[in-house]
């Protein structure tokens, strides 16, 4: 049965007949198991926690809607939250007899949510199609810039200071300003294979599971948001200095996540938390010393100066904020937020800024950039 059969059966039962707006659950509860209908059982879990919500043992029928159509709104989620003790059911780590994808779709819902009816909506609603195609795509394409630049150049660590490297058509030059779209496909080039293998790492680790929760569009907009803060803080912070890697699309992910669990601390069930948060901390500021070490103390001699890490900054900046706002958002939607407009009011302001900035600033400063490959 779908869902407008089961409304139309909602109807004719007359479970409203006052029109109130509202339904019974005890009354909904006996039309599901007298008709037999194939509704998830999780979905009436969560049904008597709406009830429990409500004085009357209630439930809105526009929340029932959204309850059947998989749909949920910021009042649906508080009212899940205040009655979640309701839950009759164990938790997921008690579920019994699950497959290998199961398994593994349990594993992210508690890497990356932190609460537990959260976890168990995301465990039962997900499915496997559309699969998280944007980090992979993206890591995929890095993967292969890499091999096809290393195999051209015949060099595969320290590329950035090969003579031609510079002339990719895909790296943020300074002298290269007006092509914008290198403020984006930097992000496609890297140093070398430590530095790709670091951010193809913390893209599959941590972006995969975070797409899979939250969806491409959320996290492909974290990503690029994180890219592009980078390369237009460099040429604000670092004026002489180009850019390569997709060092600032991975801090944003990484920060934003780091941020949601350290808020949420409590909540989190993910093994072994504070040594894995200790841990990603060290390699994550370890990526950041090796890169201001590039910068300004190259183990070679370089025709001009080497790639800033000033994105690696301007990504976490973005991650701590748009990141958590969007993380902290699980299946609520953005545009009802206050908070998720004042983020973007500010990060259109830093926008605005800096195209101004790369428009007039470089030539009423008199900065001395470096000749264009």
């Amino acid at each position: 049965m779908d869902r407008s059969s089961l409304l139309q059966l909602i109807q004719e039962q007359q479970l409203d007949p006052e029109n109130t707006g509202f339904i019974g659950a005890d009354s909904f509860a006996g039309l599901v198991h007298s008709h037999e209908l194939p509704l998830d059982p999780a979905k009436l879990d969560m049904l008597v926690a709406l009830a429990q919500s409500n004085e009357q043992g209630q439930v809105c029928y526009q929340e029932l809607v959204d309850l059947i159509s998989s749909k949920r709104s910021s009042s649906f989620k508080r009212a899940i939250a205040n009655g979640q003790r309701a839950l009759p059911r164990d938790g997921l780590l008690d579920e019994p007899g699950l497959g290998v994808y199961k398994r593994f779709v349990r594993y992210v819902a508690y890497e990356i949510l932190p609460c537990e009816v959260d976890r168990r909506w995301y465990f039962y609603r997900h499915r496997s199609c559309p699969p998280p195609v944007f980090m992979a795509s993206v890591t995929l394409a890095q993967i292969i810039v890499f091999l096809c630049y290393g195999a051209r150049l015949n060099k595969w660590v320290l590329q950035t200071y090969h003579p031609e490297y510079m002339k990719s058509p895909l790296v943020y030059h300074p002298g290269h300003r007006a092509r914008a779209w290198r403020f984006l496909t930097y992000m496609f080039m890297h140093v070398g294979l430590e530095q790709l293998g670091f951010n193809a790492l913390l893209q599959l680790m941590i972006g995969v599971p975070l797409e899979m929760v939250h969806g491409l569009l959320r996290i492909s907009l974290l990503y690029l948001a994180g890219v592009l803060a980078g390369s237009l803080t460099v040429s604000i912070t670092d004026m002489r200095a180009p850019v390569v890697g997709g060092s600032g699309g991975v801090y944003a992910l990484c920060s934003a996540h780091l941020a949601n669990v350290v808020m949420n601390w409590a909540g989190m069930r993910c093994p072994y938390k504070l040594l894995r948060m200790v841990l990603a901390l060290v390699c994550m500021s370890s990526e950041v010393g090796r890169a201001v070490w590039l910068r300004f103390s190259p183990p070679l001699p370089a025709s001009g100066p080497q790639p800033s890490f000033m994105a690696h900054l301007a990504g976490a900046v973005v991650g701590v904020s748009m990141g958590l706002t969007i993380l902290r958002s699980y299946e609520e939607r953005l545009r009802d937020q206050c908070g998720w407009w004042v983020v973007l009011l500010a990060y259109g302001t830093f926008l605005l800024f800096a195209v101004f900035w790369n428009v007039f600033a470089y030539d009423l400063l008199g900065a001395h950039i470096p000749p264009p490959p």
